[in-house]
C-alpha cells in the first residue's frame, strides 16, 4: 500500500509504502501526485517513507524506476527514509542516475528529513 502525506511544500511528493506495494499503487498514488507536482514547479522533490514491512511487486519496482528516469532532470532532491537494509544499501549505488540530492534517513531521523525535504 501506499499513500500520499498532504503536510509538506507544494513542490515536494511525499508518500509512505508500507507492507505490498504494487504496479496499482504508483499509478494511483505516485504518479499523479508526481504529474500535478510538475505542473506546478519546474523541478519537485520527494520524500519516500518506506516502512519495516515493505514488499514491491516487479511491476511496482518497474513503475518505480520510470518515475524517476521518466523525469530524470526534474528531480531536485530526494529522501529516502527507512530502516530497510536493502533499500538503504541499493539507494547509493544508483544516485548517481538522478542528477539532484538524494540522501537515506533512518526511520528516526523521519523528523531531519522532512526539514531537508523543504529547506530552500
Amino acid at each position: 500500500m501506499m499513500k500520499q502525506l498532504h503536510d509538506f511544500p507544494g513542490d515536494v511528493v511525499a508518500v509512505v509504502g508500507a507492507g505490498h506495494v504494487t504496479r496499482a499503487d504508483y499509478d494511483t498514488v505516485l504518479i499523479p501526485a508526481v504529474e500535478r507536482a510538475l505542473k506546478a514547479h519546474d523541478r519537485v522533490r520527494l520524500y519516500y517513507e518506506i516502512s519495516q514491512d515493505f514488499a514491491m511487486t516487479p511491476g511496482a519496482m518497474w513503475e518505480d524506476f520510470k518515475v524517476g528516469m521518466e523525469r530524470l532532470t526534474r528531480w531536485e532532491r530526494i529522501a529516502v527514509v527507512t530502516d530497510v537494509d536493502w533499500i538503504k544499501q541499493t539507494v547509493p549505488l544508483f544516485s548517481f542516475l538522478i542528477p539532484g540530492m538524494i540522501k537515506t534517513f533512518a526511520t528516526s531521523e523521519a523528523r531531519e528529513a522532512r526539514a531537508w525535504i523543504a529547506e530552500k
